[in-house]
């Protein structure tokens, strides 16, 4: 993996912050060719700096206005157990997010749903059913105060 230096970083705080500018607009940022731009940009792809580019899609507007936290904690501490849980949870299309965690619980789960009946469907039907499962708390998102905020580097 080659080492990042300052024209990689920039780049990847531009598309970091507006995914739609054109490789174009980036070389102009960053002051070199826009050959030279491309050849970055692929290879930050090919190496795993650049993730991916998406765009951020409103969650009300397609009716997922309900965000839910959910605090899972296993009846068993084991990797065997672990890996059974995460492999029940991929996929889960409701599921934005899910990390195991340190602390009192053993994951967190982010959940979107259009309104609190979804998630108790979602809850008696799927979450309750996960292997392994002990324990789950639920946190209803009452108010959106930052969401997605840029890596700061």
């Amino acid at each position: 993996m080659t080492a990042l230096d300052r024209i990689d970083l920039a780049i990847l705080r531009l598309v970091q912050r507006d995914g739609r500018l054109s490789n174009a607009d980036i070389a102009k940022a960053v002051n070199v060719s826009a050959a030279t731009c491309h050849r970055r940009m692929q290879r930050l792809a090919d190496e795993g700096h650049l993730a991916g580019v998406h765009g951020r899609i409103n969650p009300a507007s397609v009716g997922l206005g309900a965000l839910v936290m959910v605090g899972v904690v296993l009846d068993r501490s084991t990797p065997e157990s672990f890996a059974e849980f995460e492999a029940a949870v991929v996929d889960m299309k409701e599921l934005l997010d899910c990390q195991l965690v340190a602390g009192d619980f053993d994951y967190f789960l982010k959940i979107r749903v259009r309104d609190m009946g979804d998630y108790n469907a979602m809850h008696g039907k799927m979450l309750i059913a996960l292997p392994g499962v002990r324990q789950i708390r639920t946190f209803f998102a009452l108010k959106n105060v930052k969401e997605g905020a840029p890596l700061a580097f």
